[in-house]
C-alpha cells in the first residue's frame, strides 16, 4: 500500500459498503474487514428459511463488488477490540491492523431479552447460516411427521413465531404459503394442513411502526391465510419441546422463529466507548465516536439521535446513508474542510405478507396495501439486492413460483437428530449395519483423553475446537 490515510471499516453489510463505496475512487486505502467473505441481503433471509430463494441469491462475494478497484482491501477476520491509543483494529488470531479512520459498521445481535431457553432452543433469522439451519429443521419436520404421524399429536408440525413486526410478519406469511401451497403437494400421506402457524406479539398490534390501518390489514390478511394472531401474548420461557407464556399456557412445538428484536453487535461492548439503547455505541451529531473524532460508528451498532429527542430505528436505510455520511466526513476532514451533521432522510418503511399483500408507507403521506404494495416492495428489493446474477436468479425464482406455485430449494442439506430417528444424520449409515462389516486395518495410536486434538462429529470430520 502507498504513504495514504488508511482508512478501516469494521463490517460488510449496508452501511459498511456503501462507506467503502464512497472512497473506492478517493486518495486513501480502504481496508473492509469482516467474518465473512460475502455480504448478505438480509431482508431476503425469511425466503431462504422458507424455500423461496436459494442462499446464493442474498449473498454476494465482497471481494467481487472491489475486483476494479485497487485502493480497497477486503480482509476476512473477526474483529475483537480497538486499541485506541495505538490506532489498531485488533484480530482474533491476527496482527492489529493500523487505522488512520475507522468506521466501525459491525451489525446488530439477536436480543433475547434474557428469556430462558431461548439462546439454546430459538431459531434466530439473522445469518445466511440461520436462514439454511430453519429450512432443513422446517423440511426435516415434515418428514418426520410423514414417518410417524403421531407427532403432530406432540406439536412437531406447530410452528411458532415471536415478535409482530415487519420480520415476523413476513416469515408468518411466507411459513403459510409453504405449508398450504407448496408441501401440501409434496407430502401425499401426510394431512399437512394440521400444521399450526401461530404468531405471538407481546403489544396491542402487529408493524408497531406502522399506521392503524395497515396494522389491521396484516392481522386480517395473517388470519384469511391460516396464520393464528396472538396479540397480548408475552413468553415466560422455552424448552425445546414446548412454549410457556405468562399465565401459564402451554404450546407444544419444536420450532420457536425468534423475530422479536435485535441488540447491538459484540463488538461494541469491546470497544471502550460509551453505550446508548440496546448496546449502542452513542455517537456526535456527525456519526464520530465521543473522545475519538477519527472514528465513527454507523447502522445498527451505533445508537443515534432523530432530532426529535428519540434514536433512529435499527433499518437498511439508517445504514445505507450512515455508511456515506460517515466516508464523507473522513474526506472533509483529509481536505480540512468542517464537517456537517448527519440527517436521517425517511424513505418510508415496507413489509409483505405474502402473494399480492403488503404494506408501503411513504413520504408525503403515501399509505399502499395490497398488490400495488406488494409489486413496490418487490421492485424495491430487486433494486437494493447486489450483482446481476442474484438480481436475475431471484426475479426468475420469483416469477416461477408466482406461475406455479412451485416453491425453490427444498432441500435438507444438513440433516438433524428427530424424534423418530436413532443418529443425528437420518440419511447416514445403519448404525446396526456395522457390526456386518470387516474390521478396518489397524490405525496410529489415537491421542489420549487429555490430548487437544479435535474429536470426529457425526460425519466423521474433525470437529473444531472451541
Amino acid at each position: 500500500m502507498a504513504d495514504r490515510p488508511q482508512v478501516v471499516i469494521v463490517g460488510a453489510g449496508f452501511g459498511g459498503l456503501n462507506a467503502a463505496k464512497r472512497l473506492e475512487k478517493e486518495p486513501v486505502d480502504v481496508i473492509l474487514i469482516d467474518q465473512h467473505n460475502y455480504h448478505t441481503f438480509q431482508p431476503l433471509l425469511y425466503q431462504v428459511a422458507t424455500a423461496g430463494l436459494n442462499p446464493a441469491d442474498v449473498g454476494y462475494t465482497t471481494r467481487g463488488l472491489f475486483r476494479r478497484q485497487q485502493r480497497v482491501f477486503v480482509r476476512k477476520g473477526r474483529v475483537t477490540g480497538v486499541d485506541w491509543d495505538r490506532h489498531e483494529v485488533l484480530l482474533r488470531d491476527e496482527d492489529p491492523v493500523h487505522f488512520d479512520y475507522l468506521i466501525i459498521a459491525a451489525g446488530s445481535a439477536t436480543n433475547y431479552f434474557g428469556l430462558p431457553g431461548a439462546a439454546e432452543y430459538a431459531f434466530p433469522l439473522y445469518s445466511l447460516e440461520d436462514s439454511i439451519r430453519l429450512r432443513n429443521h422446517i423440511l426435516s419436520l415434515f418428514e418426520a411427521a410423514e414417518a410417524v404421524p403421531t407427532l403432530i399429536d406432540d406439536g412437531i408440525l406447530n410452528f411458532v413465531i415471536v415478535g409482530g413486526g415487519p420480520t415476523g410478519v413476513e416469515v408468518a406469511g411466507a411459513m403459510a404459503e409453504l405449508v398450504d401451497k407448496v408441501l401440501v403437494g409434496d407430502f401425499h400421506d401426510l394431512d399437512v394442513h394440521r400444521a399450526r402457524i401461530i404468531l405471538l406479539e407481546m403489544g396491542a398490534a402487529l408493524l408497531a411502526p406502522f399506521s392503524a390501518k395497515s396494522q389491521e390489514y396484516a392481522r386480517t390478511t395473517l388470519r384469511q391465510r391460516g396464520v393464528e394472531v396472538r396479540l397480548h401474548t408475552a413468553l415466560e420461557s422455552l424448552t425445546e419441546t414446548q412454549v410457556t407464556l405468562v399465565g401459564g399456557e402451554v404450546i407444544p412445538t419444536r420450532t420457536l422463529v425468534w423475530a422479536a428484536g435485535v441488540r447491538a453487535g459484540d463488538l461494541a461492548s469491546e470497544v471502550e466507548a460509551s453505550q446508548g439503547k440496546g448496546g449502542r455505541i452513542t455517537v456526535e451529531a456527525d456519526l464520530s465516536v465521543p473522545g475519538h473524532p477519527n472514528a465513527f460508528a454507523i447502522g445498527d451498532i451505533a445508537d443515534i439521535a432523530d432530532g426529535d429527542g428519540g434514536r433512529l430505528p435499527q433499518l437498511a436505510q439508517v445504514a445505507i446513508q450512515g455508511g456515506k455520511h460517515a466516508a464523507e466526513q473522513v474526506m472533509r476532514t483529509i481536505e480540512r474542510r468542517p464537517r456537517t451533521e448527519f440527517h436521517y432522510l425517511d424513505k418510508g418503511t415496507m413489509a409483505t405478507i405474502g402473494r399480492r399483500a403488503a404494506v408501503a408507507e411513504l413520504p408525503k403521506g403515501i399509505d399502499l396495501t395490497g398488490a400495488v404494495a406488494w409489486l413496490a416492495w418487490l421492485g424495491l428489493h430487486l433494486i437494493y439486492l447486489l450483482g446481476v446474477r442474484n438480481k436475475v436468479s431471484v426475479l426468475v425464482n420469483w416469477a416461477w413460483n408466482y406461475f406455479t406455485w412451485d416453491r425453490g430449494p427444498r432441500l435438507i442439506l444438513r440433516p438433524e437428530q428427530l424424534p423418530h430417528t436413532p443418529h443425528p444424520h437420518a440419511d447416514g449409515p445403519d448404525p446396526s449395519d456395522m457390526r456386518n462389516r470387516a474390521p478396518a486395518p489397524p490405525s496410529a495410536p489415537s491421542a489420549p483423553p487429555s490430548s487437544p486434538a479435535g474429536r470426529p462429529d457425526a460425519d466423521g470430520h474433525e470437529a473444531e475446537q472451541r
